[in-house]
């Protein structure tokens, strides 16, 4: 699933949480979570467990498709 990185901050941030925070809410690790960031994508249970980690629903933090 593409995950939208600017989302995932903003939501992150709106928390309040640290990385080590989020980590631990989510069960995803520090590092897998940096090279989500980066990459920009991940499977679909882990970007659920990281909505749910962040207390949002899962498309608040996906990429948004552009119509064309």
């Amino acid at each position: 699933m593409k995950i939208s990185r600017q989302q995932l901050e903003l939501c992150q941030a709106q928390a309040g949480m640290s990385a080590s925070q989020l980590s631990e809410a989510s069960g995803v690790s520090r590092q897998q979570i940096s090279t989500i960031k980066g990459r920009g994508s991940c499977n679909p249970i882990t970007a659920a467990k990281l909505a749910k980690g962040l207390g949002v629903p899962l498309e608040t933090i996906l990429e948004k498709e552009v119509e064309t």
